[in-house]
């Protein structure tokens, strides 16, 4: 405990120093990270609010709501009327998560936070760059802060479980794409079933990286093995990830479609979409 109150004591210097200095906020070059599109319920207590690509997911319960991404610039707006629209109170959004600290997903995560006062739960190893405005991540951060850094409320660590109203969200540390890099597994339940959700961090492997090491993360080959071959061995229901064109998600659901868990249920796309990255992996390797 004493050295997570540390961590956190060391983010809130930063992210003082940080929301001092000039912001520059990277450019949106993809139109349908900032698209509308309608919130859905996926699985149960489990509902799509994100953009057209840009995936957000709520995760309702008794006791207040969980968030999961937000997005980048302007998306806390959206995500609000996203969350409204399908009958719920934004300020009813209690827990945040991230699935990694890149700002198409976290750049908006101060907003939300300020929006609903909700506790920002982040792993340990991206906490530094969310505490700093994408400062100090391993590729982005020569290009300085770009977007408003946030302190932390609790750092996650493998295999911790966030608890909220009879929900149980288990922190899955996958790194590569960042060093904090995460999924989510967790259980929900409709009317006919409950579904195993599995919120997958798929890492995928920038062009800009290279393996097996870098300057600013000597060990990114090793944990990108790690990574691929723990996500081969999960098991679940329904496949997520942090963009809805990584799991063909509009290819499964359209606006106006009924309800239907069943069409998230997709182990064969899981497989191909993690050998088509071990094929690049390896490749990077020079195997």
């Amino acid at each position: 405990m004493k050295l997570r109150a540390l961590m956190l004591t060391g983010c809130l210097l930063t992210a003082g120093y940080i929301q001092a200095q000039t912001i520059k906020h990277f450019p949106t070059l993809n139109k349908e990270w900032t698209q509308d599109m309608k919130p859905f319920r996926i699985a149960g207590n489990l509902y799509y609010v994100g953009t057209y690509d840009l995936a957000s997911y709520l995760i309702t319960t008794p006791e207040g709501h969980i968030l999961i991404n937000t997005g980048t610039y302007g998306s806390a707006e959206m995500i609000k009327r996203h969350v409204q629209r399908l009958g719920f109170k934004f300020s009813d959004i209690k827990v945040l998560l991230l699935t990694h600290a890149h700002y198409d997903h976290a750049a908006d995560i101060a907003r939300v936070k300020q929006m609903t006062h909700a506790k920002l739960m982040v792993n340990a190893q991206d906490a530094g760059v969310i505490a700093d405005g994408g400062l100090s991540d391993f590729e982005y951060g020569k290009y300085g802060a770009h977007y408003t850094p946030v302190t932390p409320d609790v750092l996650l660590y493998d295999g911790d479980t966030i608890k909220l109203g009879g929900m149980n969200v288990v922190m899955l540390h996958h790194p590569g794409h960042t060093k904090g890099a995460s999924s989510f597994l967790f259980d929900v339940k409709d009317e006919h079933r409950s579904y195993r959700v599995l919120i997958a961090n798929m890492p995928s492997i920038l062009d800009e990286y290279t393996l097996p090491s870098m300057v600013t993360y000597p060990n990114i080959g090793k944990d990108y093995g790690y990574t691929l071959e723990a996500m081969k061995h999960l098991q679940f229901d329904i496949w997520l990830a942090s963009h809805a064109s990584q799991v063909d998600l509009h290819k499964k659901h359209k606006d106006g479609d009924p309800y239907n868990p069943d069409v998230f249920i997709d182990h064969a796309g899981y497989d191909a979409a993690l050998q088509k990255i071990q094929e690049t992996y390896d490749k990077k390797m020079g195997g």
